[in-house]
């Protein structure tokens, strides 16, 4: 046990009891009896009286805030409005203070900007991978289009890359004819319009179709001023490039005949990420090969490789588009920034800066811009001795006094007891934080006593604690015992009672006593039981 006093337990009395503690000590001052003791001792009692006892922790504090926040910039720039002041109600999430946000707009466009780059970069990545899935995939490569092959470029055991020409491609299904029309009649001609063709070795016609007309005007010989027409039209299965022929559209005629070309005629080249081996080719010159058709087997290896490839581009676009879209979010999470929101309801009570001011990387002195109080509600700490902590609970009642409020009394509760103790010159203490929800009349700052009711008892018998001895004994005035028993004179009987609530002052006694009763006190304390605690009829004898 160390070696020092406890906490002080204050008692809360009732009002009667405070009157009767004044008539008592009114009759005390005035008694002057003897106990017959031939000693001229004086005797000390007072009455077993029915009142209402009640036992409290003390301690003081000084008040603040329940919540405050100090409101500062993580932004720079100039602000452009601060439309509150001093002494005003801010609800959370009204807005203090808007930066000028010019220097973020340009950025978050640059951010826009990129991030349309990325998506279609990553659009095409996406169709890239899907494309050689379909024609890589399995080790082929296969054709573009649609045609007969009309001369191959590559054979087995060669490398193909990238921009290699592979085969020479053409399909006549379809077989295309330019010829002149006079320029006055071709302008007159659109594109849609049915033509016929007339084929110059056999005077065979073929329907056609007028696909474009020249807006340039040619001279041919002779003088003519003609304009191109095209047109197309199904080869019944006899058309060649070598085969000649004439058209005509409605009444106008073409001025020179023209030769044929097939409409799709093609280049086959290796469009590929990386370089591959083929393996085995899978057409020859002559066969017809059908969009899609393999033309080429390459090795596994390179298979994998190529796929891999394409693969690593479409990841590298996915990060790219990632990025894009992680730098607008950052970028809004800045230019958030610039608009600065209560974040607390409460009182402003200090504004350092104003419209026009400008805020560096630390804003104005130690940066805080605002100073916002929640004053709904008020708080403060209670240190509270370890002998009594286990005492205290969240929920109790606090009665709160201050100088500065005057006789007023004020209710706590008793919010949160912490288990973070401090010591200071062998004493442990610790904090108990209280909170004042109706606190008209209090302000931050303030020093307040506060008084923790542990346990209360309405209508109770009661004595001073001064007439309770070791064993929960105490002395009852009786004039039939003529013997002293120890330091306790004749006249008194020894009882032994049972006790309730207990505090430094009063004792509340559950059995062994009757209201009206007349206990002996023990001398010495006579300062303290013969003043405010003493009840109404307590006397001295002499």
């Amino acid at each position: 046990m160390k070696n020092r006093k406890k906490k002080k337990t204050v008692i809360i009395a009732a009002a009667a009891f405070v009157l009767l503690a004044a008539a008592g000590t009114a009759a005390l001052r005035s008694s002057g009896r003897s106990a017959g003791t031939g000693r001229g001792t004086a005797v000390m009692t007072a009455p077993v009286t029915r009142q209402d006892i009640s036992s409290r922790l003390s301690s003081s504090g000084v008040l603040k805030p329940r919540n405050s926040y100090q409101v500062s910039s993580l932004a720079e720039g100039e602000i452009t409005s601060a439309d509150f002041e001093v002494g005003d109600q801010v609800e959370k999430g009204q807005v203090l203070y808007r930066i000028d946000v010019s220097s973020m707009e340009e950025e978050m466009k640059a951010a826009q900007n990129s991030a349309e780059r990325a998506a279609r970069n990553l659009e095409e990545a996406q169709k890239d991978y899907s494309r050689a899935q379909g024609r890589f995939n399995d080790g082929i490569f296969r054709s573009g289009d649609s045609g007969y092959i009309k001369k191959i470029y590559i054979k087995a055991g060669e490398t193909v890359s990238s921009g290699t020409k592979i085969a020479d491609i053409e399909d006549d299904s379809i077989m295309r004819l330019k010829v002149p029309f006079l320029s006055a009649e071709a302008a007159a001609i659109g594109t849609g319009s049915t033509a016929l063709v007339t084929l110059s070795s056999t005077g065979e016609q073929i329907p056609g179709t007028v696909t474009a007309v020249s807006s340039k005007d040619e001279t041919l010989t002779g003088g003519r001023i003609v304009r191109y027409v095209t047109i197309e039209a199904a080869n019944p299965g006899g058309l060649t490039t070598e085969q000649s022929a004439a058209a005509s559209v409605g009444d106008y005629s073409s001025s020179l005949e023209g030769t044929f070309s097939p409409v799709v005629e093609t280049i086959l080249s290796a469009d590929l990420p990386d370089s591959v081996t083929v393996e085995q080719l899978l057409v020859s010159e002559g066969d017809y090969a059908a969009k899609g058709a393999p033309i080429f087997r390459f090795d596994r290896e390179s298979a994998d490789k190529l796929m891999r490839s394409f693969r690593e581009k479409l990841d590298s676009a996915k990060d790219a588009m990632d990025s894009a879209n992680s730098k607008i979010e950052s970028t809004k999470s800045s230019m958030n920034n610039y608009t600065i929101t209560a974040p607390i309801s409460g009182t402003v009570i200090r504004k350092n800066m104003k419209a026009g001011d400008k805020i560096t990387s630390k804003g104005s002195g130690d940066g805080v811009m605002a100073v916002i109080y929640d004053l709904s509600s008020i708080t403060f700490s209670m240190s509270i001795d370890e002998l009594d902590i286990s005492k205290v609970k969240t929920g109790q009642t606090v009665q709160i006094t201050a100088e500065a409020a005057g006789d007023a009394s004020f209710r706590g509760i008793v919010e949160n007891v912490s288990l973070e103790s401090a010591n200071n010159n062998g004493i442990t203490t610790y904090p108990v934080s209280v909170t004042v929800k109706d606190p008209k009349g209090l302000l931050p700052g303030m020093n307040v006593n506060g008084k923790i009711l542990l346990e209360e008892s309405k209508n109770a018998l009661v004595i001073p604690a001064a007439s309770l001895m070791r064993g929960n004994v105490v002395y009852v005035k009786d004039p039939s015992v003529k013997a002293a028993q120890g330091e306790v004179p004749a006249g008194f009987r020894e009882v032994t009672v049972e006790t309730g609530i207990m505090n430094d002052e009063q004792v509340e006694v559950t059995s062994g006593l009757a209201e009206g009763d007349e206990v002996y006190l023990v001398p010495g304390a006579e300062s303290t039981a013969g003043s405010e605690n003493m009840g109404e009829g307590m006397t001295m004898d002499l």
